[in-house]
C-alpha cells in the first residue's frame, strides 16, 4: 500500500475463521421449539408497563393489553384487549408432526429483525383470535411473538409494536434459544490489519501520527472531568447482566437487569428509601441512575471523553403531591380472598435539565412495581419517552414487593414496621 505522501507499506489482511458456520452445520441438538418448551410448560407470564397500558404475555397462551383505574368505593375498572391467543392447545404439543417440523426448521432460513443496527435472528410464535378490531371490520387482533436469544435475560418484553392496524409484534428476550448456534446474538467482529513499513518509509505514516497527536490533545480537557466524577462507591455493588439491546422505535427504550447482594434486606430497604442506595440500569448508549426521593439521571460513560450526564428529573415532595391529585399515585391488585394489595406506585420527578426540543425542563414519572424473581435482589430498570423529554422510568424488583403496602395516599413509601 502507498500513502498520498508516497510512503510504502506491506499489509497483511487477517484470516477470518469460519467456526460459527461449521458449528451451525454440525448442530444436532434440540430444535428452537424444543428449547422453548420449558417456558410454555411453566405457564409463566411477562409484563411491561408503559405510560398508560400494561402488556401481559403469558407464553404459549395469550397476549393482553390492559389499563386499570380505581374508582371511589374501591371499585377497579379494567379496560383490556387481547392481542392474540394461541390457536392450538400448546405450540409444542403435537408429537406426530414434531419430527417433520424439526426437519423443516433445520433447513429453512431463520427470520431476523434489526436490533440496534444489527440483524438478529428470532423464533416466531404466531397468535391470533384476539379481541375484534373495529377498525378492520371486527377482524380479530393478531400478534407475532419474536423470541430472541439473550444469555442473561429472564424472558423480558423488550418491545411491543403495532406494525399495522391491530397486528402486533412483541419481542421477548430469552436465554433458552442461546444454546442453538443459529439464534445466538453475534457482535460484528473487528479484525486488525497489520502493516510493516518498507525500506525508505517511516514506521507510521506522517498523516497518521499527526491525527493521533490531535486526538490526544482533544482528550486532555476531559480526563480531569472523568477523574472528578469517579466518586460513587455504591456502583461497585451493581453488576449489569445485560448486553446492549435496543429496538429502534419512536420511543426511547432500554432494559437492564442488575443484581444487588451485598446488603441485607433491611439495610437495603432503609438505604434505598433514604436515597443513599441508588438503582442503576439501562443498556445501549444511555444508562440510568435512580435515587429514591432525590433524582433520576441519564448518563453515558466513555473511556475517551469521560461521563456525560443529564438530569431527567429531581424530587420535590410538594410538586409530587400536587401531581398525585390529578394522577393515580398507586394502583391495587385484588386477591382471591377479596383483600387488596398495592401493585405499583408512581412518583413525579420534575425540574430536570432544559430540553432543546421543547425549551422546558425534563420530567419523569417513576413507576415502582413488584416483580417476583428467582433472584431476590434482581432489579430491572427501563426507560420510555412517550413524549419529547417526558419520560417513564420503570423500576421492578422483589425488593419493592416488601415495601409497596406501606404506600400512603400519595404513593409515598416508608420502612416496614
Amino acid at each position: 500500500m502507498t500513502t498520498v505522501d508516497k510512503e510504502k507499506y506491506k499489509c497483511l489482511l487477517p484470516l477470518i475463521a469460519s467456526g460459527d458456520e461449521e458449528e451451525e452445520k454440525d448442530y444436532k441438538g434440540p430444535s428452537p421449539r424444543e428449547l422453548l418448551e420449558p417456558l410454555f410448560k411453566q405457564s409463566s407470564c411477562s409484563y411491561r408497563i408503559e405510560s398508560y397500558w400494561t402488556y401481559e404475555v403469558c407464553h404459549g397462551k395469550h397476549i393482553r393489553q390492559y389499563h386499570e383505574e380505581k374508582e371511589t368505593g374501591q371499585k377497579i375498572n379494567i379496560q383490556e384487549y387481547f392481542l392474540g391467543n394461541m390457536m392450538i392447545k400448546n405450540p409444542l404439543a403435537d408429537p406426530d408432526q414434531e419430527e417433520n417440523e424439526n426437519t423443516k426448521e433445520s433447513t429453512k432460513e431463520i427470520p431476523s429483525k434489526n436490533i440496534e443496527g444489527q440483524m438478529t435472528p428470532y423464533y416466531p410464535v404466531e397468535m391470533g383470535n384476539g379481541t375484534p378490531c373495529s377498525l378492520r371490520q371486527n377482524l380479530p387482533r393478531s400478534s407475532t411473538v419474536m423470541y430472541v436469544c439473550h444469555p442473561e435475560a429472564k424472558h423480558e418484553i423488550l418491545s411491543v409494536a403495532e406494525v399495522t392496524t391491530c397486528e402486533y409484534e412483541v419481542v421477548i428476550l430469552t436465554p433458552l434459544l442461546c444454546s442453538h448456534p443459529k439464534y445466538r446474538f453475534r457482535a460484528s467482529p473487528v479484525n486488525d490489519i497489520f502493516c510493516q513499513s518498507l525500506p525508505g518509509s517511516p514506521l507510521k505514516p506522517h498523516n497518521l501520527e499527526q491525527l493521533e497527536k490531535q486526538q490526544e490533545m482533544m482528550k486532555m480537557p476531559f480526563r480531569r472531568v472523568k477523574e472528578e466524577e469517579i466518586h460513587s462507591t455504591k456502583e461497585e455493588k451493581f453488576s449489569s447482566i445485560h448486553k446492549p439491546v435496543t429496538v429502534g422505535t419512536h420511543q426511547l427504550l432500554t432494559v437492564g437487569t442488575t443484581h444487588i447482594s451485598k446488603l441485607t434486606d433491611d439495610q437495603l430497604i432503609k438505604e434505598f428509601l433514604s436515597g443513599s442506595y441508588c438503582f442503576h440500569g439501562g443498556v445501549g448508549w444511555w444508562k440510568y441512575e435512580f435515587c429514591y426521593g432525590k433524582y433520576v439521571h441519564q448518563y453515558h460513560e466513555d473511556k475517551e471523553s469521560g461521563k456525560t450526564s443529564v438530569v431527567v428529573g429531581t424530587w420535590n415532595k410538594e410538586e409530587h403531591i400536587e401531581w398525585s391529585r390529578k394522577n393515580p399515585a398507586r394502583t391495587h391488585h385484588i386477591k382471591e380472598d377479596g383483600s387488596q394489595t398495592v401493585r405499583m406506585v408512581s412518583h413525579f420527578y420534575g425540574n430536570g435539565d432544559v430540553c432543546d426540543l421543547t425549551d422546558k425542563p425534563r420530567q419523569v414519572t417513576v413507576k415502582l412495581k413488584c416483580k417476583e424473581s428467582d433472584s431476590p435482589h434482581a432489579v430491572t430498570v427501563y426507560m420510555l419517552e412517550p413524549q419529547s423529554c417526558q419520560y417513564i422510568l420503570g423500576v421492578e424488583s422483589p425488593v419493592i414487593c416488601k415495601i409497596l403496602d406501606t404506600a400512603d395516599e400519595y404513593g409515598l413509601l416508608s420502612v416496614p414496621s
